[in-house]
């Protein structure tokens, strides 16, 4: 069970400092690749789930491989909770080839900047992207480590986000009339 917050937030220096002042290990820096697919009916995303191939290019930091995760629908509650299941994947193009022979159509990609820290029992994730800019998540074994941790960040005045970033992109894409559905750090 994946459980995590998300907050929006104008920049990452003042996180980035809190992080150091409370003991956070930096772990690395990577460029993702999110390429997601559903039925050709949309059903997957009609049913609140998600399946999705990640591509890491790995910036600083131990190399991460590539993934296929499959994400269930969100539980009710203040955080972001639901079922997850991820496979870790030698080549991110013959995952996504795979899930096409398979009959699953690629809806939508895009591109993010993760910076990854580990907090206590936490991950913490600087996330850029395209369009939207920063944002942190703060995920953990559980709300009271996650509420411990939002609390080190200085961020428990910061509205807590339950949508996703794939969430987050369409809507922006289809309010400021982005017909791509490729969003990348260049477009």
């Amino acid at each position: 069970m994946e459980i995590e917050a998300k907050f929006a937030v104008p920049t990452f220096d003042a996180v980035r400092a809190a992080l150091h002042a409370a003991g956070a290990t930096h772990v690395g820096r990577v460029l993702e690749t999110n390429r997601f697919f559903d039925r050709p009916d949309g059903s997957l995303r009609q049913s609140g789930c998600g399946l999705r191939v990640r591509a890491l290019q790995t910036l600083d930091g131990p190399a991460r491989g590539s993934s296929i995760t499959f994400k269930g629908p969100l539980a009710p509650g203040p955080l972001k909770m639901r079922p997850e299941y991820e496979v870790q994947v030698d080549d991110a193009g013959s995952a996504a080839a795979l899930l096409a022979q398979l009959g699953f159509v690629e809806f939508f990609a895009f591109e993010k900047r993760r910076e990854s820290w580990r907090l206590g029992a936490c991950e913490i994730e600087l996330d850029e992207l395209p369009h939207l800019g920063c944002y942190v998540e703060v995920e953990g074994p559980s709300t009271e480590r996650i509420e411990e941790a939002r609390r080190l960040l200085s961020l428990e005045t910061v509205d807590n986000i339950r949508a996703s970033y794939l969430g987050l992109l369409v809507r922006h894409c289809q309010t400021a009339g982005i017909t791509s559905r490729h969003i990348t750090f260049s477009s």
